[in-house]
């Protein structure tokens, strides 16, 4: 399964218990398409791709973010749980109970200065001088930066991203000691800066404590 890198942790979170492979791509379906067509060309099997954004691949025909298909599985889970006594909300707090609550909060700012969005995110890379990016976001310890502008990633061995960069487009992703997630990055259409965010509580726990820190 397949998901771009901005998208909820959901998918990875199942594929630790489940066993399947799973992927990340970059922002948006031209990429999760080209992977899922290697993959299948690799003689894999390629269930399920997704975006933040609203946008479902749900089977090998069509691979691109199709609401026909979408709607049609949609459907026939819908028709499947009603058989059981269960709507798609009871199933969605399943899958949460089962593989931790994922709460997600996406937004942007508008911003049409150049200058200015080069600035803010130079100013992430060189938060504590020349230490680099910060290591604090108010009480919440980082443990992890991905700079797809820069190439640079300290998850990595060698500190370099595994995902394409792009000196052109800016984009920075910080992990959380807590588990949480949250990736600054620029509109490649429109004068926005976006951020993404989310936070996972574990399997079975509530999720009060999780959204109130979101």
């Amino acid at each position: 399964m397949l998901a771009s890198t901005v998208s909820s942790k959901i998918l990875r979170a199942i594929a630790l218990q489940e066993g399947f492979h799973f992927e990340e791509t970059l922002t948006g379906f031209k990429w999760m398409g080209n992977r899922a067509k290697e993959l299948i060309d690799q003689g894999k099997t390629v269930l399920f791709a997704f975006e933040e954004a609203i946008g479902y691949m749900c089977c090998p025909f069509v691979l691109d973010k199709d609401g026909v298909s979408a709607a049609v599985i949609a459907a026939e889970m819908a028709s499947y749980l009603a058989t059981k006594n269960l709507t798609l909300s009871q199933q969605l707090n399943a899958i949460f109970n089962k593989y931790g609550y994922h709460i997600s909060r996406n937004s942007y700012f508008l911003c049409y200065d150049q200058t200015t969005i080069k600035n803010l995110f130079d100013n992430l890379r060189n938060y504590n001088g020349d230490s680099g990016y910060p290591k604090l976001c108010g009480k919440f310890q980082l443990t992890g930066v991905r700079d797809l502008t820069t190439g640079f990633d300290d998850n990595q061995p060698d500190n370099k991203a595994i995902l394409p960069t792009s000196k052109s487009s800016q984009m920075i992703t910080f992990t959380f000691s807590n588990g949480g997630v949250a990736t600054m990055r620029t509109s490649g259409t429109e004068p926005k800066i976006k951020y993404y965010a989310e936070l996972c509580a574990a399997p079975g726990n509530r999720y009060g404590r999780t959204t109130c820190d979101i």
